[in-house]
């Protein structure tokens, strides 16, 4: 999905920078949480917390970063998640494009996958469940 609305790239570009202390010119839709923009775990409590609050909406931990399958044994062999832990995150996460992750699905590897983009998805599947 390469179309996002405006308003909530925006929206979301604001908590970023607030919650990241990067640029406004640094982010861009194909810009990576954890690689491009410097995201650590920690602040993604923060972000999650932002999100909430900029669209009054619910984000039940684990649903944005599916922790809970990337630290599970039955996903997870030899640092790297298998076909199985794959399509539980696709499941979980049709916000996200997985297709390069599934190369090398090395779960250190994960955090660099979430885009701005990926945000926008999800926050825009979260409104029109909500609406």
């Amino acid at each position: 999905m390469s179309h996002y609305n405006q308003e909530v790239y925006n929206k979301i570009s604001l908590v970023l920078i607030d919650a990241l202390g990067v640029d406004e010119d640094e982010i861009c839709p194909e810009a990576t949480l954890i690689g491009d923009l410097g995201a650590e775990s920690i602040d993604f409590l923060d972000i999650v917390y932002n999100l909430e609050k900029t669209f009054d909406v619910p984000i039940p931990r684990g649903e944005l970063i599916p922790d809970d399958i990337l630290t599970s044994a039955e996903f997870v062999q030899e640092g790297k998640v298998t076909p199985d832990g794959i399509l539980q995150l696709k499941q979980r996460m049709p916000f996200a494009d997985l297709s390069t992750f599934k190369e090398n699905p090395v779960v250190q590897n994960f955090g660099n996958l979430l885009t701005v983009k990926d945000m926008c998805c999800f926050i825009e599947g979260k409104l029109q469940k909500a609406a």
